[in-house]
């Protein structure tokens, strides 16, 4: 989560139109993206393992258009659901910039899960 806030309060100061207008949204914020990207997580690994498993052409094209979608549709959807929740009080911007911040998320998500899964030495 502290992750998730530090990425989302350095996009709100380095790109003008992500806004929030105060630090409890941005906490707020925050944590609402990290819900929906574990949501999105889960359904693209849902949808990468039909396209792996998928045995005729047909079912490799349907799956590759259900991956596509969901990569592409998980940014308007989380665009949605900040515009739903905190209406004008937080703004991820457009496309473009929620695209930048969720992938900023993501990799910083699986450099933490990386750093944390280090083996340490046992007393």
């Amino acid at each position: 989560m502290f992750v998730y806030v530090v990425v989302l309060n350095l996009t709100v100061e380095y790109f003008p139109r992500v806004i929030t207008e105060s630090f409890t949204l941005s906490l707020l914020t925050a944590a609402l993206l990290k819900l929906a990207l574990e949501a999105v997580i889960i359904l693209k690994g849902s949808a990468l393992a039909r396209f792996r498993g998928a045995m005729t052409v047909r079912t490799k094209i349907i799956a590759a258009l259900l991956l596509w979608l969901t990569a592409a549709g998980s940014k308007f959807a989380v665009l949605g659901l900040v515009d739903l929740v905190f209406g004008d009080a937080v703004s991820l911007g457009g496309f473009v910039s929620v695209t930048l911040l969720v992938a900023s998320l993501l990799l910083s998500r699986a450099a933490v899960r990386r750093l944390l899964a280090v083996d340490q030495p046992r007393p």
